[in-house]
């Protein structure tokens, strides 16, 4: 089929000039009677409206020459022609909102996109003072995109899709891993542009508040960790440590035992008091999930909850060895506190307030199961927790078949 463009000859492009002109005054504009004749004449509206405006400038007397009924006929064509760009100015003034500044080439184009079946292309480019040929340009990128914009369309979905499924608490970096364990070959650079085109950002944790309450007068162990928070293996090192929530009820507690090893949540409780039995709850789920077998340290702060006389008799029974920390030190159980400040920061913070005590329940299983077994932690090589003990234990039988 020829690609040549069809050159139409000077009478064709007068005569459908001269039917605009006559038609126009049975329709409400100009673009509305081109858009009506275009189609029979299998020609298109902006190549019919450039013909007629041609064809007009050619034609038109002055106007001391026309007659009264001319004159009068012209006049009227002026003023629908003002009215016309009165009206359009009045659409765009609403579709920008006022701020001075002139609207970017993309909203612009978005604006002649919706308005140009009524007032046609050439009309709205002349009150809004931009090339026709600007806005062709850009409608023939839109449907005809280069490769890099096509991938970045489609990386865009991706990334949004991963910022939503976890929580929308990732930053460019996570959501980079989380991409390149999906397959995606996509630069870091990349990720952080696109996230910064749409607006996506990761939480960033705040300062915690100091929740432990120590008994001066109450025999303590030892602190046997030293701020050493690593394990050479599953269930060797637990740490312990409770935050609070604030609902429309009043303050809830929450509570958390940490396999050290790969960071795995064993044990949670969310309570309206934080008695002994508050956080006796949270060690007895941990015990009952894991049943730990050979010694495994417990670690906690000097609150008094941890040090009381029934939490500490459940550890000596349990066969856990317990640990703690000094007094005022957040360093001394900097782990637990880490993962407080990740659980406000990514749960507690972004979707309160909280109505009551059950709500939070609910939304802390949520979010314990996230991050178990999907949330990245890059302390342990960017994969999940229930993932680096998975493998832990594929390399332990491995070993052992191969001995």
């Amino acid at each position: 089929m020829s690609t040549k463009s069809k050159r139409f000859p000077p009478e064709f492009r007068e005569r459908a000039a001269r039917m605009v002109l006559e038609e126009e005054k049975n329709h409400p504009s100009r673009w509305s009677a081109v858009m009506m004749i275009a189609p029979k004449l299998d020609i298109h509206p902006d190549t019919l409206s450039k013909w007629t405006r041609l064809h007009e400038r050619a034609n038109a007397p002055a106007v001391s020459d026309l007659p009264d009924r001319e004159k009068i006929r012209q006049l009227e064509r002026e003023n629908r022609e003002l009215r016309q760009a009165n009206e359009i100015l009045r659409k765009a003034s609403a579709y920008f909102c006022p701020g001075g500044a002139r609207p970017h080439l993309q909203a612009m184009t978005r604006f002649i996109e919706e308005h140009r079946q009524t007032y046609g292309v050439g009309s709205i480019c002349r009150v809004l003072s931009i090339a026709p040929s600007a806005y062709y340009a850009y409608r023939a990128r839109q449907k005809n995109p280069c490769v890099r914009s096509q991938k970045d369309k489609e990386l865009c979905d991706d990334i949004r899709r991963v910022w939503n499924d976890n929580f929308c608490v990732y930053g460019a970096r996570k959501v980079w891993h989380q991409l390149r364990r999906e397959g995606l070959d996509v630069a870091r650079c990349t990720v952080e542009r696109l996230m910064r085109r749409m607006g996506l950002k990761g939480v960033i944790r705040g300062k915690g508040v100091r929740t432990t309450r120590p008994d001066p007068q109450r025999p303590c162990p030892q602190d046997l960790v030293q701020r050493q928070f690593h394990a050479p293996a599953p269930n060797r090192l637990w740490v312990s440590d409770f935050t609070y929530v604030s609902t429309w009820q009043g303050f809830v507690y929450v509570a958390f035992i940490i396999d050290v090893f790969a960071r795995v949540i064993v044990g949670w409780r969310v309570s309206s008091t934080a008695h002994t039995d508050f956080v006796l709850d949270a060690l007895e789920q941990a015990l009952c999930q894991r049943q730990p077998e050979g010694k495994v340290t417990h670690h906690s702060d000097r609150g008094c909850q941890y040090v009381s006389i029934r939490y500490t008799q459940r550890l000596a029974e349990a066969g856990l060895v317990a640990s703690v920390g000094s007094v005022g030190d957040s360093y001394d159980n900097a782990l637990a506190e880490t993962i407080n400040g990740l659980y406000k920061t990514e749960l507690i913070y972004r979707q309160g307030p909280w109505k009551n005590r059950e709500a939070v329940e609910l939304a802390t299983l949520k979010w314990v199961d996230w991050f178990n077994n999907r949330r990245l932690l890059s302390s342990i090589g960017n994969i999940p927790p229930a993932e680096a003990e998975a493998r832990f234990y594929a390399q332990q039988k491995s070993h052992a078949l191969a001995a």
